[in-house]
């Protein structure tokens, strides 16, 4: 039985030019008990201390509705020596249907020292077959970007919500889709993190009877927890992005003022508070309020629509999670680009 990574230990440690042998001699020691499946390549890259068990935990939910073949890196270019360790081991579940074990094989890298400019080479010489690969990068990118690594990556997920310099970062994410000819999907957890928030906002103006609003909305007010402006601000982003409006300069990092089309103003202001990354967005248009509000200690929206201090009737909908296996799995269920996450980001590059 060969071991698994259920206690979330990196498992059996072995020499990299060894990999291979020693993979066909895990499955072959599980005498048929167990299945290995794999649909994508799913490589993670971190330079945090203590990461490669961290994403270990992360990885083992995934697989259970992922399955892949999983490359966790951890690396510490600052060290001055050159270190390289490899682990190999199985993340597995008893399928639905039941009987045998569905697995997930979990590649595990250490790199310190100059040796961690080899991560491409680590990264595709352990590739399956020629599944696609989703590259999940933690923490900020590094100039210069490395176009032997972006030409092969078919999506790549990365968390904007810590980082420090938006626009050199983002400049960065750009080159990397430019060294890939535009080919690679660009996947910002930050963004999904406000999927079901944007649903339960749509919702308001699916009838083309409510469509008039668009034109009447004077004012925004949003409601983001500590550390998740910039999640409050890419919300902000995807209103002005759909609606055609255009940032204006602004004095107050949280008070944002928008015109559209018809130069007609429209302020957004944002306030931290604690509670869910962003917890409360209301739309003022034409003495009409448009609310959803994270429930407190539930995973839904409340959601509802009418004259400021009325009583209204309240919908229930559902919210989405900062869990990080929650976001990347909504990430890995998709297939196609995020053409609006661009957009909304261009719309307050400026303000971020």
């Amino acid at each position: 039985m060969p071991a698994t990574a259920e206690n979330y230990s990196l498992g059996l440690a072995v020499e990299i030019s060894k990999i291979d042998r020693e993979l066909k001699k895990l499955w072959a020691e599980s005498a048929g008990a167990m299945t290995r499946a794999s649909l994508i390549n799913l490589a993670v890259y971190s330079e945090a201390p203590g990461s490669l068990e961290r994403n270990t935990q992360l990885i083992a939910r995934i697989a259970q509705n992922h399955a892949c073949r999983a490359i966790v890196i951890g690396a510490n270019p600052a060290a001055k020596e050159n270190r390289v360790e490899a682990w190999i081991s199985a993340h597995c579940h008893v399928s639905k249907a039941g009987g045998k074990q569905i697995c997930s094989e979990q590649l595990s890298f250490l790199l310190e020292g100059p040796c961690t400019s080899l991560l491409p080479s680590i990264v595709f010489s352990h590739l399956d077959s020629d599944l696609p690969l989703h590259l999940w990068w933690q923490g900020e990118f590094h100039d210069p970007m490395d176009p032997q690594l972006w030409a092969w990556v078919d999506r790549l997920m990365y968390d904007s919500h810590d980082w420090k310099d938006f626009d050199t970062q983002m400049r960065l994410v750009e080159t990397a889709q430019e060294e890939a000819k535009q080919r690679v999907v660009l996947c910002d957890l930050n963004w999904t993190r406000l999927d079901k928030l944007r649903i339960a906002v749509a919702q308001f103006f699916d009838h083309p009877a409510s469509h008039h609003h668009f034109d009447e909305i004077e004012s925004a007010q949003i409601d983001f927890a500590p550390g998740f402006r910039s999640t409050a601000v890419f919300l902000a982003g995807w209103l002005g992005a759909q609606l055609n409006w255009r940032a204006e300069p602004t004095k107050n990092a949280n008070e944002f003022a928008f015109a559209d089309s018809r130069d007609r103003k429209i302020d957004i202001v944002l306030s931290e508070r604690a509670g869910e990354p962003v917890s409360r967005i209301v739309l003022s248009s034409g003495g009409i309020e448009f609310v959803v509000a994270h429930a407190k200690g539930a995973d839904l929206f409340e959601v509802w629509r009418g004259k400021r201090e009325e009583k209204c009737a309240r919908q229930m909908m559902p919210a989405g999670s900062n869990d990080p296996v929650v976001l990347m799995s909504d990430e890995l269920m998709r297939g196609g680009p995020h053409r609006v996450y661009l957009r909304a980001f261009n719309c307050v590059r400026s303000l971020l």
